[in-house]
């Protein structure tokens, strides 16, 4: 382990102009282990729920809402995170994660307890403003403690944590639910909870807060709370083909809610989101990308094992190991890209590189077929998972590294919003482009308009004529093709708001700004 050396960071005074605290290797390490745990959590939460949901359902017999069990959950939390950001501005990090961890667990109980769909979807709904908690808390706490030149210091270790939880999350929902019970995926996050509310408690006790006068914009939170709902609710409709007035209809009202929270940041007196934060050219770009990030990189993890199933023949396992690397990688490349910026002191050629790679990585995918060797269509997903790794992290830095003191938790949740609905404009298009693409390469042949992706995995399958196989083949490839491609379009649009972004020097030991 490296000798203890103090490091200035951007302490949360929550005072423009106090000074900066300055922080030792150990007390970073101590202070880091406690958000871990709770990025940990966060990650876990996300997936391990995931192959449970059909046991779920059909154990509370709700088949016909058992997406809400995966939304209700996301709903809360995107609409949370920068309302977190901003209360942790004003009364301190540790004060609102320890709350949110709390909240979390007792969810989590809740959701073990259930008996009822609606109940579990109610208790989805709280876990959900629980743990948008952690996440926004655990990444403002990191920023707080460890200044962005040495910020790739420690990202594998931040960056290795969300990816084990990833990968470990559906390898033990599986389990669990196969041989216990699915209750159990809820009782698991009692014993973390425990351990990072220890944990937090003790560590963060070193931050040192100085509580500033303010005002909390209630009308801002509802308002973007419905405005987040119901974009959210736009996409999950969209999904499933919802008719023409009920989708007007949401997107109607997210349209007229951001509208109306856009106006309340301009009139409150302390906004939530304060608008000075959008007129930096800097943070704007910094959360594009990281919002464009997360669209390309869930819009991957949503298309790869469906390309496996359905283009290669795999089984359900057989396609989830084989994101393994993709995540796996993506945590290597978070550890170089930190390794460079702290080198360097800069990440915009840092950044131009790894999107650059995702992107090519993207187009040969999508020259991929069934007859494409797996070691071959292995390395291309390698490229995507280290050009998106070296990205991301670095994106979140540029963002606090270029935002005053005073913002850093707003400036946090904002950028967290951004990416999660990233992530879920990611998936709903991949989806939707997908589904698309194979209609369009069946449009003159006998089974046009007959046949959708459904109809080829799962419950609902059929049985393909022999003389349509290779029609039915020719046009899931084709499918895949045009989703990977527009795959590569997010990550070039991330590629040409990066090379906007001016490439501001990253503080190595830094005051209030």
């Amino acid at each position: 382990m490296d000798a203890p050396q103090p490091i200035a960071s951007e302490a949360s005074t929550g005072v423009r102009g106090a000074a900066a605290q300055t922080f030792t290797h150990q007390q970073i390490i101590r202070a880091v282990s406690g958000v871990l745990l709770c990025i940990f959590l966060s990650a876990l939460d996300q997936t391990v729920v995931v192959p449970a949901v059909p046991a779920i359902a059909a154990d509370l017999n709700g088949f016909g809402q058992l997406g809400w069990i995966v939304s209700a959950y996301l709903l809360t939390s995107t609409a949370a995170t920068p309302i977190y950001g901003k209360l942790s501005d004003i009364y301190g990090r540790r004060a609102l994660l320890l709350p949110a961890i709390a909240m979390f667990a007792v969810a989590s109980a809740l959701c073990a307890l259930a008996q009822s769909l609606p109940l579990l979807i109610a208790a989805r709904a709280l876990q959900g403003l629980g743990g948008a908690g952690l996440m926004a808390m655990a990444q403002a706490v990191i920023a707080d403690v460890v200044a962005p030149r040495e910020r790739g210091r420690y990202q594998a270790l931040m960056a290795g944590t969300w990816a084990s939880a990833s990968v470990s999350g559906p390898i033990v929902g599986g389990w669990m639910t196969e041989h216990l019970s699915w209750h159990w995926i809820f009782w698991i996050n009692l014993p973390i909870c425990a351990g990072a509310f220890l944990a937090s408690a003790r560590t963060l006790r070193m931050l040192r807060h100085v509580r500033r006068p303010a005002r909390i914009d209630y009308l801002g939170a509802a308002l973007l709370t419905v405005a987040v709902a119901a974009f959210l609710t736009l996409l999950s409709w969209a999904g499933e083909a919802k008719d023409g007035g009920e989708l007007a209809m949401a997107g109607g009202v997210a349209a007229a809610g951001l509208v109306a929270f856009v106006l309340q940041q301009r009139l409150a007196a302390d906004p939530l989101l304060p608008p000075r934060l959008f007129r930096n050219r800097v943070i704007v770009c910094g959360i594009l990308i990281g919002a464009l990030g997360s669209a390309a990189m869930l819009g991957a993890t949503f298309l790869l094992p469906l390309f496996f199933q359905l283009a290669r023949g795999a089984g359900e396992a057989s396609s989830g190991a084989q994101l393994v690397p993709l995540l796996v990688v993506s945590t290597l490349g978070a550890f170089i890209g930190g390794q460079f910026a702290r080198r360097f002191g800069r990440v915009k050629k840092i950044m131009l590189a790894g999107l650059s790679l995702s992107t090519v990585g993207f187009i040969v995918l999508a020259t991929a077929d069934g007859g494409t060797p797996t070691a071959v269509i292995l390395l291309e997903i390698a490229m995507i998972g280290l050009g998106i790794g070296v990205c991301m992290p670095n994106s979140s830095v540029v963002v606090q590294n270029a935002c005053e003191t005073r913002d850093i938790g707003a400036a946090t949740g904002a950028s967290l919003l951004l990416r999660s609905l990233g992530s879920a404009v990611g998936s709903t298009l991949m989806s939707a482009v997908l589904a698309a693409g194979f209609a369009a390469r069946l449009a003159g042949t006998p089974l046009a308009g007959k046949i959708g992706l459904g109809a080829l995995h799962g419950p609902g399958s059929v049985a393909i004529p022999s003389d349509l196989a290779g029609t039915v083949a020719g046009a899931l490839a084709g499918g895949f093709h045009t989703a990977f491609y527009a795959c590569a379009a997010v990550t070039l649009m991330a590629l040409g708001v990066t090379a906007f972004l001016e490439d501001v020097p990253l503080r190595s030991a830094q005051g209030p700004r």
